[in-house]
């Protein structure tokens, strides 16, 4: 007589790496987290990248160009941070054992099926009670290399914002370095 699953699920466990190899049993639904973006490094990106706009304003008011807000996010906007998809995966190791981890960012749809052999290259997370999280993919079935990708900080502050800063820091430095000169 087997036990039932419901009552009396399967031990998961969180296996250390770096490297696993094993069958996909089951690609839970996904979920959406948030990347924590530092604010030290946030403060600095937008007091510079300020200082830009606010020249670039000036010069465009003295030529009466005026200028639009032009779709520009507040500070608690990119305080928020970018959300990613997070697909927690289920395999079977080579010795049998059910292993529980998390796959940051998309993956096409068709790249794992159930019962699919992986190698799996993984690392922990800094929060313990999460599962580890896979960086990189290697579908031994399909012959496939999967790499996903979760945003980042500088990729949610987006390039516009950080040629900006660069520009509000190349002009407060050379202010600077003007006022000291003389």
């Amino acid at each position: 007589m087997g036990l039932d699953r419901e009552l009396f699920p399967e031990p998961v466990s969180r296996p250390p790496g770096p490297i696993i190899t094993g069958h996909v049993v089951q690609l839970l639904g996904g979920y959406s987290r948030e990347v924590k973006v530092g604010q030290p490094a946030l403060m600095a990106v937008f007091a510079a990248a300020t200082v830009a706009r606010l020249i670039v304003a000036a010069i465009l008011s003295v030529l009466r160009a005026g200028s639009g807000s032009g779709g520009r996010r507040s500070f608690k906007e990119l305080k928020k941070g970018p959300e990613f998809l997070v697909t927690p995966l289920r395999l079977r190791d080579r010795y049998g054992t059910l292993c529980e981890l998390e796959i940051h960012g998309h993956l096409p749809q068709t790249a794992l099926e159930p019962a699919d052999h992986i190698q799996v290259t993984v690392r922990r997370q800094k929060d313990p009670d999460l599962a580890p999280r896979v960086e990189r993919i290697v579908n031994l079935t399909t012959g496939q290399l999967l790499t996903p990708h979760p945003p980042t900080m500088w990729s949610h502050l987006g390039p516009a914002l950080l040629i900006q800063a660069t520009t509000g820091l190349a002009l407060l430095t050379t202010a600077a370095a003007c006022t000291l000169s003389t």
